[in-house]
């Protein structure tokens, strides 16, 4: 059975604004051995899957300076502190990036981004019957373009590799998932 490994000490190693980097010293349940890991510590993020009344997504297209291309994605970005809830952050999220706001938003699915060396969460929400209400609200490394897109054309823009940021996949297909769940769900 695999067991977690103990911590015998943490070190501070950078702070890269969005992350913080530390070195984990470990020892191996099954060696003994202690080894050293390096770990980068996060705030949460979030995901947003809008939904607006005419069953379209509304996204977002930017460019994105660590594979210097412009994406396809969904609104999402970083809790603003540890106590933020991730609906709170979502809501602010989608308003700030596309002006959007809608109703009953729900937390549909969490993953790990990277559990071999990320500390945090992606929380994934789902907002319905989105429309614009409000004037943008971008951060000053922001520059956005909103798409609407047909929730129908979600799996051939994946399969095309016009959306292929691997996070907002996984958003996506949580997205689908929770969908079929609601189809085959009982009335009442």
């Amino acid at each position: 059975m695999i067991q977690p490994w103990k911590k015998v000490v943490s070190t501070r190693a950078a702070d890269l604004r969005i992350f913080k980097a530390r070195w984990d010293r470990k020892v191996s349940p099954r060696t003994g051995e202690e080894h050293e890991f390096v770990v980068l510590e996060s705030l949460d993020w979030v995901n947003v899957i809008a939904v607006t009344p005419a069953q379209e997504l509304v996204m977002v297209e930017q460019y994105r300076h660590g594979s210097d291309t412009v994406e396809l994605e969904i609104p999402g970005g970083l809790l603003n502190h540890p106590s933020e809830s991730p609906l709170e952050a979502a809501t602010r999220e989608l308003r700030e990036e596309t002006g959007y706001e809608g109703r009953d938003a729900i937390r549909i699915s969490e993953q790990l981004p990277n559990p071999a060396f990320l500390n945090n969460r992606c929380h994934t929400v789902l907002v319905q019957e989105c429309v614009q209400r409000h004037p943008l609200d971008w951060d000053h490394g922001e520059d956005l373009e909103i798409r609407l897109v047909p929730v129908s054309e979600v799996p051939r823009l994946i399969v095309s590799g016009v959306i292929r940021h691997s996070m907002i996949i996984a958003a996506l297909y949580a997205f689908d998932l929770w969908r079929r769940q609601q189809e085959h769900a009982p009335e009442g």
